[in-house]
């Protein structure tokens, strides 16, 4: 199967998955920021969009592409129908978690704990992909407990190669079932970035992506050189203007990024739109408050985000508030 090469330069810079925050909210800000980083959708059970609110779960702004939805199960005929309510709400990519290391989903069968079942993530994809026209995509760890060896992560990635999945996202620590909390499996297992340029020597025709502890664009930079594409989390979600160099520095596009007060002005209008629509203020600015992230006033702005925010009636007001107090 030819691999889709327009596709791999769009992974060039992804920002993750992550719970709680990378919600529409946070990828219509970040949108504004670069144009051209990959933005995923925080983790979605099958169980949700089966019996749950699916707009909640899949609602967004068209401004946010190229965004993909990452999805949490194990079965693959839900993984399937899933997969296809999102290619016909628009998502550019599908992508399952074979990553996330919490109790709550190891008990539901599906993120890190799928890493020991290469043969069910292998079924999974290949019906993911019958359902859709748009990539299929998986996240996963180097490893999952003694199950760590280089043999094993190259086990499972032929195996689910062999379903027709071309990019896989790898998170370069092993995660611990039993022991670490989701967040120290963050931290604590050690990064092995050479075990995921390893994975890109020995399957070239693959698009492999690195993820876990980048935080600069110069160090995306360095790892691109030996992998196909970088995904920030943490570093992106608390210094969100690291995403304006995104464009110039990664993709190479001329032109300059919004400053930051012109990011600001770019989400008013957005905000009072989904106040309109019953949202709270502080569904939206809470993503917002490291944009002044080393910036003189940029404690301000945080504070006074975070006191007024989520009070009753807050509006844009708070916003333009909270920018009188930073000094640029």
């Amino acid at each position: 199967m030819a691999h889709n090469t327009s596709l791999f330069a769009t992974h060039k810079f992804c920002v993750a998955p992550m719970l709680d925050w990378s919600d529409r909210h946070c990828r219509y800000f970040h949108r504004l920021i670069s144009k051209h980083a990959v933005l995923y959708t925080e983790m979605v059970t099958t169980g949700a969009l089966l019996n749950g609110d699916i707009e909640r779960h899949l609602g967004y702004t068209q401004q946010e592409h190229p965004v993909a939805l990452q999805l949490g199960g194990s079965c693959a005929k839900d993984l399937a129908f899933c997969s296809k309510m999102a290619q016909d709400y628009g998502y550019d990519e599908v992508n399952l978690n074979v990553g996330c290391p919490s109790d709550r989903v190891q008990n539901g069968l599906f993120g890190a704990c799928l890493m020991a079942k290469p043969a069910l993530v292998a079924e999974c994809v290949a019906a993911m992909q019958d359902a859709v026209t748009i990539p299929v995509s998986v996240k996963s760890r180097i490893g999952i407990d003694d199950q760590d060896s280089y043999e094993e992560l190259v086990y499972f990635i032929s195996s689910v190669a062999t379903s027709g999945c071309q990019t896989f996202i790898i998170h370069a620590r092993k995660a611990w079932l039993a022991g670490l909390s989701p967040k120290q499996n963050r931290e604590v297992p050690p990064l092995r970035y050479d075990v995921v340029k390893q994975l890109k020597q020995d399957f070239p025709d693959l698009e492999i992506i690195i993820n876990g502890g980048i935080t600069s664009l110069e160090q995306s930079t360095d790892l691109l050189q030996d992998v196909d594409g970088v995904m920030i989390g943490r570093e992106a979600y608390h210094n969100p203007y690291l995403l304006a160099g995104v464009d110039g520095v990664i993709y190479q596009q001329s032109g300059n990024p919004k400053t930051r007060h012109q990011v600001v002005s770019a989400m008013l209008p957005y905000i009072q739109q989904q106040l309109a629509a019953g949202v709270r203020l502080h569904s939206i600015t809470r993503h917002m408050l490291g944009l002044f992230h080393g910036i003189k006033g940029a404690r301000a702005w945080r504070r006074y985000l975070s006191e007024q925010g989520p009070k009753i009636g807050a509006d844009e007001n708070v916003v333009l508030r909270a920018l009188e107090l930073v000094q640029l």
